[in-house]
Order: structure tokens, then sequence, then C-alpha cells
């Protein structure tokens, strides 16, 4: 095999242009608009409050296994605001950046990665937030906190398999990309995010609501940051997940490059 036709070779031969692009593609999201890029913080704030308002103020939400509601939905929320906007973003990377598709000489498999990693400036923001709501309830971080590293690592690499795949096929069927936003709508309500499946479901149940891969990373945080439990813990979902996740990225670049030679024709 031509290691210059590898992916991962690719990837980081382009490296420094992934990461200035990424930078780009953060900065310009909300230019124009008098508060720029404050835009990118406000938005996902605003939705925390509402949620926390709706859920602990108006319907009195009791804590939730025994921790404060508003750390439990801020730990879940957190990486599926992530997962959300970056599978969203990854899915059209090709068609917003049509104009460059459309370049022979530029090299579109960076594409779905700079979408990908331009989301990550406001996931660090809200984990830093999230850290100081814990230390505030009484949370102080500790060597669990360090496994968010990981989590951050495996919500890259599932939602970039899953974009490779989708920014693919929504060139050809752009119906694709309102499926993929109705999709994460209702997957944010049966993940969960805003209740716990353990304390409603057992057995088989409560193993088909863990099959969805972005469980294991919600739950995750959750456990880096209130649970207290060590990922190695969980062994049989640990490889579920990554078996998972090297298939999405399997199947999403062998999708993407045999459809790319069709990319700036359908475009």
């Amino acid at each position: 095999m031509n290691n210059s036709k590898w992916l991962p070779v690719e990837l980081y031969n382009n490296r420094k242009l992934i990461w200035t692009l990424s930078k780009n593609d953060f900065k310009t999201k909300f230019s124009g608009s008098y508060l720029g890029k404050l835009w990118a913080f406000v938005q996902p704030v605003v939705t925390v409050l509402v949620y926390w308002f709706v859920f602990q103020v108006g319907l009195r939400a009791n804590n939730m296994c025994d921790y404060p509601y508003v750390l439990w939905l801020m730990s879940g929320l957190v990486p599926w605001f992530y997962f959300s906007d970056a599978l969203n973003g990854g899915t059209n990377a090709l068609i917003e950046y049509n104009y460059l598709v459309k370049k022979v000489v530029f090299n579109i498999s960076i594409l779905p990665v700079v979408k990908v990693l331009s989301n990550i400036f406001v996931n660090l923001f809200f984990i830093g937030l999230v850290f100081v709501l814990c230390w505030i309830y009484g949370y102080t971080p500790d060597l669990y906190s360090l496994q968010l590293v990981y989590y951050m690592l495996c919500s890259f690499l599932l939602v970039l398999g899953l974009s490779y795949f989708t920014s693919a096929v929504v060139c050809f069927f752009r119906d694709l990309g309102q499926i993929v936003s109705i999709a994460l709508q209702i997957g944010m309500w049966i993940t969960p995010i805003l209740w716990d499946a353990s304390q409603k479901f057992e057995g088989w149940l409560l193993i088909i609501f863990k099959l969805n891969p972005v469980y294991y990373i919600v739950d995750g945080f959750r456990d880096c940051l209130l649970q207290k439990t060590w990922f190695f813990e969980k062994g049989a979902w640990t490889i579920y997940f990554w078996v998972f996740t090297i298939l999405a990225n399997v199947i999403g670049v062998r999708v993407f490059k045999k459809l790319r030679v069709h990319f700036a024709d359908v475009l």
C-alpha cells in the first residue's frame, strides 16, 4: 500500500493546515455579528440554563443518583453538545467547503477533520465550566478527572468516523442532513442525557440503551466527575465501544474514498 494514500498519513502530513483551518472555521462561524465568537458559548449556556430551570425549578427534579441534578445534567450535556455539533458540522463539511472540493490540488480528506476539530474549542470551555460547578458543590478534581482526555479522544474518533460517512453520502442524498439533525434530537433523549436509564430499566432493556456508543462517553464523563470510576472497570463496554468506533472509521473512510472522485461533479 502506498503510505501517501493512507488516511492517517495524509492527516499527519497536513496537520498544520488542519489546525489553521480549524481555528479559522471557529472564528468565521459567527463573523459579522456584534458578539462574534461569544455566540458559540452563549447558545449552549442558555440551553443548559433552560433545561436546569425546567427540570430543577419547574418540575422540581430530585437529585440524580444522589448527585446534584445540575451537575448530572451538565456532565451529560457537555459531551453531547460536542458530539451533536461536530456531527452536524462534519456532515456538511464538503457542502460548506465546496469551493475547496472543486480545487484539484486540495486534499479534501482533511475537511471532515477540520469541522470536527473546530468544535473542540467550545467543548474545552464547557469542561472548564463543569469543573468550576463541581468544585462549588464539593466535587474537587482528582486523578479520575484525567480520564476526560480519554473520553474526549473517544468522542473525537467516534464522530470523525461517522462524519466521513455522512459527509460523503450527503453530497448525493441531501436529505441525509435533515435525517442526521432529527436523529440527534431523538438521540438526546434516548442516550440518555436528562435522566438515568439505570434507574428506569434493567436487564436487556438497559443493554439496548448502552448499545448506543454515545452512552459510553456520557456515562464516562459522569464517571470522571461524579461517580469516580475508571474506564477499564467497564471492560466489556470499553471493548464494544472501540470495536464500534474502529468499524465506523473503517467504513466511513472507505465510503469517503470510494465516492470522492464524484464530489466535484455533484457539488
